[in-house]
């Protein structure tokens, strides 16, 4: 699936709701970015004839709008063609949530909104990778889901998108390039790709329905094996039908693998790491600067508490499984093997809007129980291992194999 937050972990499935009167003013001040950028001062606006006068005691931290009136005079004076109210108003509400220049900070119109729940419920159709930017604004592949186009085409976590059918994708938003990857099942998309440095090269890739259950799961003799594909709204529930197995045939440790994994609920982090832990301890932190903001606790379902557990990561491991990562590696000293994660750490709260859209604001970072910070710098490996493109092609995984092997030394 294809989405910063997925980009992207939303505090609860939860969402806030907006009075129509607080999301009209809403309207009007997103309208003075998206027009002229960020004005500090005073003064009004009016959008077909709707008018707020001018203030003397209009405090410095509220926004101008004038100019943004005569913006709009001008566009219903001169403008050669028809004005689309409802067009301005979304262009309006995006800008300002572009100018915070926050990759994660996004509105979703209502088409958009539902794209983005269809992906958090873990069916949509695309490619099957997750998409986001990197530290240069570069439009980047986070991780390709297991077994689905992009993967098959051999797209890999940090691979450059610099163009989309032959659209450039410099300075295009995250939500922009997940629209012209996405389409009609069958069709197909050809992405421009840099990886590394070497020189661009173009991929075609056939869309088709995304559905994957999040959670998949087996015994290996006295080792359980858990692979989350996505934080989604199955996970929870999944996870712990996994872990009850485990208990009942009586595994003697666990190997998590996370690889891949780009994120999703905050919740669905916290209940499974919570699978390991005692109630009370501390899963993640929020912190805004160096203030923290809210702890989030492990909930006492533990059934697999005491297990010596292996956790697999990689580039394409981000955001809600970095979280789960850093909980189990700090609580319960569970060894990460693998690749440094992706570096996503930080958390976003979606708000509802009366008219079906959504903005999804980045409200904090988040840092693991020994307080490493996440955010843009991702979670090392205590074992650091590799898959070489001839390992893949090979059908080998010397990852998995290594976190066997630790774990079967720490069994014994």
């Amino acid at each position: 699936m294809e989405r910063s937050d997925t980009e992207t972990v939303p505090r609860s499935p939860s969402r806030k709701k907006w009075p129509l009167k607080k999301i009209f003013a809403t309207v009007v001040l997103i309208g003075a970015i998206f027009s002229l950028g960020i004005f500090i001062g005073r003064g009004n606006i009016k959008v077909h004839g709707l008018s707020t006068p001018n203030n003397a005691d209009v405090t410095a931290s509220q926004l101008n709008y004038s100019t943004v009136d005569q913006v709009y005079s001008l566009l219903q004076k001169d403008f050669d063609g028809n004005l689309d109210r409802t067009k301005l108003i979304d262009g309006a509400k995006q800008g300002l949530v572009q100018a915070t220049g926050d990759p994660y900070t996004e509105y979703f119109n209502p088409t958009d909104a539902k794209a983005f729940n269809d992906e958090l419920s873990g069916s949509i159709i695309g490619i099957g990778a997750e998409v986001g930017t990197d530290t240069n604004s570069n439009i980047v592949v986070v991780s390709p889901l297991s077994g689905y186009p992009a993967e098959k085409a051999g797209l890999k976590p940090k691979d450059k998108i610099v163009g989309i059918d032959g659209i450039s994708t410099s300075g295009m938003s995250v939500d922009a390039a997940v629209s012209k990857i996405r389409g009609n099942a069958g069709t197909t998309v050809k992405l421009t790709i840099i990886r590394g440095e070497a020189n661009p090269f173009d991929v075609t890739i056939t869309r088709q329905k995304i559905t994957v259950p999040s959670v998949q799961y087996h015994e290996d003799g006295d080792i359980g094996y858990m692979a989350i594909s996505q934080f989604t709204n199955d996970t929870v529930s999944l996870a712990q039908k996994a872990a009850t197995e485990f208990k009942t045939k009586g595994v003697k440790g666990v190997v998590l693998d996370l690889r891949n994994d780009p994120g999703g609920y905050l919740d669905g982090a916290v209940n499974v790491s919570s699978l390991w832990l005692d109630s009370g301890k501390t899963i993640v932190s929020e912190r805004r600067g160096t203030t923290i903001m809210d702890t989030q606790v492990a909930t006492g379902n533990n059934p697999l508490k005491g297990l010596p557990t292996v956790v697999l990561i990689n580039s394409g491991s981000a955001s809600a499984a970095e979280i789960t990562s850093g909980a189990l590696h700090d609580d319960v000293g569970a060894t990460l093997v693998g690749d440094k994660s992706f570096g996503k750490g930080s958390v976003q709260q979606v708000e509802d809007l009366p008219d079906g859209s959504e903005i999804k604001i980045t409200i904090a970072r988040w840092y693991t129980p020994a307080g490493k910070n996440i955010d843009k710098q991702g979670l090392t490996p205590d074992v650091q291992v590799s898959n070489s493109d001839s390992d893949v092609a090979a059908g080998k995984d010397p990852q998995k194999d290594k976190a066997y092997a630790i774990l079967q030394t720490k069994i014994q």
